[in-house]
């Protein structure tokens, strides 16, 4: 797989202050992680980072520090701003050739499932798998062929297989299925329909993050 380059800045302050001011300056706060080195507190260009980001493939990234030194590494974890859904903050994790790591990695299906043409819908439930494998073996997405996806079928970690990568996603987890459309209820005058407000996704950081907002 192509690795991209990404430059960035060690950080010699914290507390969240530092943090603030960072990310006025367009700049995104983040840790490298690393099993042979203690964490790095870092910072990158916001607009450095999103292609990183937002995307529906894996990326290896070269990451290039202003210390001249250089890290082979994916991202592990990344933080949303629950209001204007930009990056807050994000983790990286170093890898290290001949062991394996647990990192998600993006579905992509195929095919067109049988299940539609018996008057149903696919619905996806998961967006990502959790895998092992060594860093040679990382791939950008995972495929899934739903071709033969029947209405009320699903598809379960346990259906797949992919050579030298272990599935660690819970067995009984529903990747994708094809369900009867929903009949849209016809609302009844002077009812109100309450809706629950929608949860936005929050990441969780790294221990090391959790620490540094403290300050």
């Amino acid at each position: 797989m192509e690795k991209k380059a990404l430059k960035a800045n060690i950080r010699t302050q914290m507390g969240k202050s530092t943090l603030s001011t960072l990310r006025k300056n367009g700049r995104v706060p983040g840790i490298f992680y690393s099993r042979v080195n203690e964490p790095i507190p870092i910072d990158v260009a916001e607009k450095a980072i999103k292609p990183f980001v937002f995307t529906a493939k894996t990326n290896l990234i070269s990451l290039e520090l202003d210390d001249n030194k250089n890290y082979e590494c994916v991202i592990k974890d990344v933080q949303f701003d629950p209001v204007t859904e930009s990056i807050v903050h994000f983790d990286l994790l170093g890898l290290i050739e001949g062991e394996k790591f647990q990192l998600e990695v993006p579905i992509q299906f195929q095919g067109t499932a049988v299940g539609i043409k018996e008057g149903g819908i696919v619905q996806q439930v998961l967006h990502k798998l959790e895998i092992e494998c060594y860093p040679k073996d990382i791939p950008q997405f995972l495929t899934v062929d739903i071709t033969n996806l029947k209405l009320g079928e699903a598809i379960h970690p346990t259906d797949l297989s992919f050579e030298n990568i272990s599935i660690l996603t819970p067995a009984e987890a529903v990747i994708v299925t094809v369900v009867h459309p929903k009949i849209e209820k016809e609302p009844v005058p002077g009812e109100a329909a309450a809706e629950a407000p929608a949860e936005p996704e929050v990441i969780g950081k790294g221990k090391a993050a959790e620490e540094e907002e403290k300050d």
